[in-house]
């Protein structure tokens, strides 16, 4: 019997599945940097001058990129760069930190100051086609702006993956401040590649994205998705990009499964407002301002009419019924439906690492 981990918050459950409903295990394998390439590529950065490295999300790459940057300053005997985050990160980063460092809430008051790096890794995203630093900064701090680009959406249906005219929205907003970025490109094993530079010019790095990430394949009746880390499925909004991200190689009537903690919840305003009904579907076609996270609750509803999707998380099962779910109490017993919906010798294909991965 083979034996699948996939990531579920913190830590890791083990998918027990016959030999026989397997189809394939599907991941990523590309070639990481080592720890001197690393360091070789971080030297590009102006140390000389004061650094506040601002960590926009968690994840090992990231970790890795800190504790690399860290150890270049003590060699050069420098002081560590000042660390911020949003508030609801800052343990997770905080516990993978250097000693000696410290770390502090980042609000975005002050997006001007030319010290400042943001650090993220790259993704895909539905509305925008990738996750990008310039992506998460017009999400975080450029709502009016995002009316726009939400309004110049490839369609109702997820782009992931695409580039859609949209993309040049977040461009345009990162363009407004002289900051800086760390754009990462990393897999499940490590960092594959990262880039330097201002967040319009980084965006580049899409190409490295594409190169590595995207993976032809044939349609598939039955899938289970695992995002492959904490930080892309800390909410029911962050973890839908993984379902976006295979939702093209899913047969029409089949079914998806998404392995996804929420540990915080729902993690956008617009999922919020449509559990309590202040927001309908109909409002999500044309609306008058931009609630965060609207695009989810329009491509789940887009998706929902192609195929089934079950929900493995720690929501209340009121919210995963409202939004049309399957909830489902475990990964085991995820199996058990699939196989008594679906017969006993039903082919299952395995996504470990749905966030970094495009399937088509």
């Amino acid at each position: 019997m083979p034996e699948i981990w996939l990531n579920y918050g913190h830590s890791d459950v083990v998918l027990d599945i016959r030999a026989e409903n397997l189809d394939q295990r599907i991941d990523s394998d590309e070639k990481t940097l080592d720890d001197p390439e690393i360091t070789k590529k971080l030297e590009q950065i102006d140390l000389s001058k004061p650094l506040e490295l601002v960590v926009l999300h968690n994840s090992k790459s990231i970790q890795k990129i800190i504790s690399s940057l860290f150890m270049l300053c003590e060699q050069k005997s420098i002081p560590f760069p000042k660390i911020f985050a949003e508030k609801t990160i800052i343990n997770s980063i905080k516990s993978g930190l250097p000693e000696g460092s410290s770390i502090n809430e980042f609000d975005g008051s002050d997006l001007s100051s030319s010290n400042l790096v943001f650090l993220a890794e790259m993704e895909f995203d539905g509305l925008f086609g990738y996750e990008t630093i310039s992506t998460r900064l017009i999400k975080k701090f450029g709502t009016e702006s995002m009316l726009s680009a939400y309004a110049k959406r490839q369609g109702n249906n997820p782009a992931s993956g695409q580039h859609p005219s949209n993309l040049n929205e977040a461009k345009k907003f990162s363009d407004n401040f002289d900051i800086q970025g760390i754009e990462i490109v990393a897999n499940s094993n490590g960092i594959i590649d990262f880039t330097i530079g201002h967040p319009s010019e980084t965006m580049s790095t899409t190409k490295i994205l594409e190169s590595h990430a995207i993976k032809d394949i044939e349609p598939q009746k039955t899938m289970i998705i695992s995002t492959g880390k904490d930080s892309s499925n800390d909410s029911l909004s962050t973890s839908l990009s993984s379902l976006w991200n295979c939702s093209n190689a899913i047969k029409n009537d089949g079914l998806a499964i998404l392995v996804a903690e929420c540990k915080l919840g729902l993690g956008s305003n617009s999922l919020q407002k449509y559990m309590e009904g202040r927001l309908s579907l109909d409002q999500l076609r044309n609306p008058t301002q931009y609630i965060d996270g609207m695009e989810n609750l329009l491509f789940l509803s887009e998706i929902q009419k192609k195929f089934q999707i079950g929900l493995v998380s720690i929501l209340p099962e009121f919210y995963v019924n409202k939004l049309n779910l399957i909830s489902l109490h475990g990964i085991k017993n995820s199996m058990d439906y699939i196989l008594k919906t679906q017969g006993p010798r039903q082919k299952i294909s395995v996504v470990t690492d749905g966030a970094r991965l495009l399937l088509r």
